[in-house]
């Protein structure tokens, strides 16, 4: 109560304080129609944000309350945004009528001018707040630098227009905080994680809302671009920065409704499903607290029918289990065992019944042979105790008066039969330990695959030294390198990241190196050999899985490397005491297997000169995370490899895997760890 009181002053004072500003910037604004020195631009500027800043305390608690209800703030946004379009579009038409009449009523005109650019700052300010609700709606982590820092670049953007007052070609910091505004508010747009809560109907209306609105904000950004437009000229009079928030306001609307389409659009496929397991959860949890205190089993059985008749308006229930291939009655409700007995073999052995559903018979409209065994009972409902695809039980409940069950009572039906099943799942436990020994042995096997296929020795050379180190993670998962000794003086070498984790990723990379094997003493253009390489794939990684390489040539007597990569982190190059991270651009193999992957696919040479370094590793160094969640990084890696470029690169190894074990010693290894380091000895 005291909290409510609290902030219901605050916002009373937000408003009293909004008035206040919003007078005294009306008046100055009569008093200093024109602003053209400096000091009437500053000052005017800051009334005005103070007016944005009042008006925005004032509003932000009342959309606090409304989070439970993103729609409505989708909808509250998108009318204030039709509002705008709608005056934008009349304002010519409204401007050029009062411009016809008499001069008198210019004072008209002034005052017209100040309440439109009030409606601006109203609907601008409830916009933004609207999409900050909606920017932490959901979300479990604190992202609170991200918007704020997005406020911060809104805020200079405001101010740098005052720069023009001095220098009207002094437009580079305006420029700069504009474009690192939209930046930002494209990183922000990203967080709709309230979309996933959503249900079907619900993400189908977004759809159609998010689409509308999107064009909408557009379509204000391009009027509001539009010199020939009054509003834009009444605007940029009264405030520069007025006039920017409102643009940034337009482009953040445009941005974060059409990836809102494109979200909900890739939810649709799983609606279906997140809407039946949250009526299934609904259901579970005024049983999960009863449920978790029961561990024995006909205890469990009881309380599960006796809760099935009455949450059903049933008189019976009973619950029939699987032992071997036979079906036997484990508990009753309101029924005797030899009745419940002789409907549960008529009803299993019924044309009529579908095992893999819930299902109703009624006595109308029952065979005679079941209907005489229904005697006194005028509807059944059976559900089906379904483990693992497996039927391994029913939940029965019937009812003696002459009411059909409807689709809540089934699914409560539904509901029931699945605890009931988890209590057989809970008497399996050793089946499921001998499953889990299972797949521990599995993962052995992969392991033993992974390990075999990895070279046993690097590459011997005078003029250069290599250095390969491989840490598999606890899951095993797909990295890969190798060395190809080719014609002409030249190596091969290839270092690779399988998606996906256990067994089947190392078959996947398995496969890999026996094609690299075959192709490096065929082709010897990286491009080429990686474009044949995602041809040979094609009919072996399914939509799930896809591979990113980094694979080259090193002509072992000039030190030219040409490279390519598909998808792969970047190579590191270090030489003459400057780190460079090289890029050329490439897909992943699998994602593409048309022209464009090898259209995606560039090449790039580099001659290594003495005691230069160059770096191959996959995404385990970048991504290795500590305790707070961050990542390792590339410039903890590259400040490594510079700051001891004069050592011995075993010595550099070693310290790289000694400072990422430190960095990520309170979290576990999610990923393979790959890195193959070359060192040039030779002067060239």
């Amino acid at each position: 109560m005291i909290n409510n009181n609290l902030k219901n002053i605050a916002r009373a004072k937000g408003l009293e304080n909004a008035i206040i500003v919003s007078i005294l910037l009306f008046l100055f604004c009569l008093i200093f129609p024109q602003h053209d020195s400096f000091i009437l631009s500053l000052i005017n500027e800051s009334l005005v944000f103070l007016v944005l800043f009042f008006v925005l305390s004032y509003i932000k608690p009342l959309l606090s309350s409304k989070t439970d209800s993103p729609f409505t703030l989708v909808l509250n946004a998108g009318i204030l945004s039709a509002l705008i379009f709608s005056i934008i579009s009349v304002s010519n038409s409204w401007f050029g009528f009062l411009a016809e009449r008499d001069a008198n009523l210019n004072i008209i005109n002034s005052l017209f001018s100040i309440v439109l650019i009030f409606i601006f700052i109203v609907a601008v300010i409830y916009i933004l707040a609207s999409f900050r609700e909606l920017f932490y709606l959901r979300q479990k982590k604190d992202l609170s630098t991200y918007f704020n820092t997005m406020q911060v670049f809104f805020l200079l953007t405001f101010f740098s227009n005052l720069l023009l007052k001095i220098d009207k070609s002094f437009d580079y910091p305006y420029n700069s905080f504009f474009v690192v505004a939209i930046v930002l508010i494209s990183i922000n747009s990203l967080r709709v994680a309230w979309i996933a809560f959503l249900v079907k109907k619900q993400k189908l209306y977004l759809l159609l809302v998010s689409t509308i609105l999107s064009i909408l904000f557009g379509l204000n950004f391009a009027l509001l671009y539009s010199e020939s437009n009054t509003v834009r000229q009444i605007i940029l009079n009264f405030s520069p920065g007025l006039f920017s928030i409102l643009n940034l306001t337009m482009i953040y609307g445009m941005i974060y409704f059409g990836v809102i389409f494109f979200t909900t659009l890739f939810h649709l496929p799983t609606a279906e499903a997140f809407d039946r397991k949250a009526q299934e959860v609904t259901s579970l949890m005024d049983l999960t607290k009863l449920i978790t205190q029961v561990f024995d089993f006909k205890e469990l059985a009881d309380t599960v029918t006796s809760i099935t008749a009455k949450v059903c308006n049933s008189y019976s229930a009973w619950l029939v289990t699987k032992n071997e291939n036979e079906f036997e009655l484990n508990t009753v409700h309101n029924i005797s065992y030899i009745d419940a007995d002789k409907l549960t073999q008529i009803l299993l052995d019924s044309e009529e019944y579908d095992h893999s559903r819930v299902q109703t018979f009624y006595y109308d409209s029952v065979s005679a042979d079941l209907r005489n065994e229904m005697k006194d009972w005028k509807s059944i409902a059976i559900a089906p105790l379904k483990l693992h695809g497996k039927v391994n039980g029913f939940l029965l409940t019937a009812r003696q008066k002459d009411v059909n069950f409807d689709e809540d009572e089934k699914k409560s039906l539904q509901t029931f039969a699945d605890y009931a099943t988890v209590a057989l799942e809970n008497a399996k436990l050793l089946a499921e330990s001998i499953e889990k020994e299972r797949l521990e042995k599995e993962l052995d096997v992969a392991r033993d695959i992974q390990r075999k296929i990895l070279p046993e020795h690097v590459p011997l050379s005078e003029n250069f030294k290599v250095a390969a180190l491989f840490v598999p993670a606890f899951e095993v998962g797909g990295d890969y390198y190798d060395f190809f000794e080719l014609e002409n003086d030249n190596l091969g070498f290839v270092v690779a990241d399988v998606s996906g984790k256990g067994i089947s990723a190392a078959f996947i990379m398995a496969e890999v190196k026996g094609i690299f094997e075959s192709l490096s003493k065929l082709i010897l253009n990286p491009r080429e050999l990686l474009t044949k390489v995602n041809e040979i794939l094609k009919e072996s990684l399914d939509k799930k899985n896809f591979v990113t390489v980094i694979y080259g040539v090193l002509n072992k007597n000039s030190g030219e490397i040409n490279f390519a990569r598909a998808g792969h982190p970047p190579v590191i190059l270090c030489s003459g005491g400057l780190v460079e991270r090289l890029q050329p651009s490439g897909i992943g193999i699998g994602l593409d297997y048309t022209n464009g992957f090898a259209n995606s696919l560039k090449e790039m040479q580099i001659v290594l000169k003495n005691d230069d370094i160059v770096a191959f590793y996959s995404d385990g160094i970048p991504e290795a995370k500590n305790s707070m969640d961050e990542d390792f990084g590339y410039d903890r890696f590259e400040q490594i490899i510079l700051q001891n470029r004069n050592k011995n690169i075993d010595e550099i190894t070693n310290i790289l895997m000694h400072d990422l074990t430190l960095f990520s010693k309170d979290h576990s290894q999610h990923d393979d760890i790959t890195l193959v380091l070359i060192k040039w000895n030779k002067k060239n």
